[in-house]
């Protein structure tokens, strides 16, 4: 049981060290709405990363500015959309700052 814990802490420790970079921006989701990455995260439970990033458009259902959580594996993958693959999101620059 001892060796077991310090095993399973020194994997978790070791785990947590490596966070998969995702370029901060603005990025173009495929279906043509934008976003802003805000940060890559972990799941508290998994310990799964996830990109954390906010809509850069009013939705009628969900508001303005409303952040969303998505795992990295499917936020870097590519789709089918009208029988072409492309990336799902699309870096497309830095924030523009407002003046």
């Amino acid at each position: 049981m001892y060796i077991f814990l310090i095993f399973f802490i020194k994997t978790q420790r070791s785990t947590i060290r490596y966070m998969t970079k995702i370029k901060k921006g603005i990025y173009r989701h495929f279906k043509g709405n934008l976003y802003e990455v805000l940060s890559v995260v972990r799941h508290s439970e998994t310990t799964k990363e996830m990109v954390l990033y906010k809509a850069l458009y009013v939705s009628p259902e969900f508001g303005e500015n409303t952040l969303w959580v998505r795992p990295i594996n499917m936020f870097e993958e590519e789709v089918v959309k009208d029988g072409k693959k492309m990336k799902r999101f699309t870096y497309i620059g830095t924030k523009k700052s407002s003046k």
